[in-house]
């Protein structure tokens, strides 16, 4: 994946813990077929119902109160953007986009890309921002130089100047309802039911060679998304990600949480490792730093200024 498209893919989806984690690996080098799955041999978890199972995962996460006072969170540390064997697909991408009226040259493309070892993970700087309600700011060093992408709640835009794009560009119609569709602070399942979510159990299956119980999700809207919690600690090891559309097939996406740190009575995954169905690689997000409650003007979430 070329640092060039994973960016744009960045700055165009939108997921909270999941913005970087999620697009990490949409622009990922052209999908592989994957092997034969084995057959599924049954997973045996202690037998409870989705409210209990719910019940155990808001405790271990630091409970719903706990929560409930998280207002903001600010996260720091670095993504994942791929190999530097991607450097050749970001320049097809950039003469594409010229042909197309873009403004990125080869040149600037190969300066956000860095190294060519083609075998070494490039990892960029980021500071993502979480405000209630749904604003985010995302701030990620490429190049030298700063990309920024912010949603008020209501409205978003991004400003791509490692592209040589200088002019502030809001977001597309697709991008603002990826956008609001996006969780809020404390996940899918936290406060679920004021939200209006049915939650269900799907069964059980292994995570990382751990048993966890499937939970259904179905949104108030009717959109659903499944999340898997850890048998053991009920903490939520993996959860379904926006889908992705790569070569032209709509593909779906994995985040798996591992690494839980306390921080100030709540836990939170501090390793964000997302799967693109067929894609060869998977790509990681590593917070360094939170903090919870930091003070955050909503000036911040405001159109960004070229």
């Amino acid at each position: 994946m070329s640092v060039m498209k994973q960016l744009v893919a960045a700055f165009a989806a939108g997921a909270t813990f999941s913005l970087l984690a999620t697009t990490a690996a949409v622009a990922a080098a052209a999908p592989t077929a994957p092997p034969a799955a084995a057959p599924a041999q049954p997973v045996h978890v202690p037998p409870m119902t989705a409210a209990q199972v719910l019940d155990r995962h808001i405790a271990a996460r630091g409970g719903a109160q706990a929560w409930k006072a998280v207002q903001a969170l600010e996260l720091s540390g670095k993504v994942d953007v791929g190999r530097g064997d991607n450097n050749a697909r970001a320049m097809k991408m950039v003469e594409a986009g010229k042909k197309a009226g873009g403004r990125g040259t080869n040149a600037e493309v190969t300066a956000a890309n860095g190294p060519k070892e083609a075998d070494k993970q490039i990892e960029l700087p980021f500071t993502l921002d979480l405000k209630r309600l749904n604003k985010t700011r995302l701030e990620v060093e490429v190049g030298g130089k700063t990309a920024v992408q912010v949603y008020d709640g209501q409205h978003g835009w991004k400003l791509r100047p490692f592209l040589n794009r200088k002019d502030v560009e809001p977001f597309t119609r697709d991008e603002a309802k990826t956008e609001a569709a996006r969780d809020d602070l404390d996940g899918p399942l936290i406060g679920s039911a004021a939200r209006g979510a049915k939650i269900d159990l799907d069964g059980a299956e292994l995570v990382d060679g751990q048993p966890a119980y499937k939970l259904k999700v179905t949104q108030k809207s009717g959109e659903v998304k499944h999340v898997w919690i850890d048998a053991k600690t009920f903490l939520d090891v993996k959860l379904d990600g926006f889908p992705v559309r790569v070569d032209g097939k709509l593909r779906s996406v994995y985040v798996y949480q591992r690494d839980f740190h306390s921080v100030q009575g709540v836990k939170i995954p501090f390793v964000l490792e997302t799967v693109v169905d067929g894609a060869p690689d998977s790509h990681k997000m590593i917070i360094e730093k939170a903090a919870v409650n930091p003070k955050l003007d909503d000036a911040l979430f405001a159109k960004p200024e070229a």
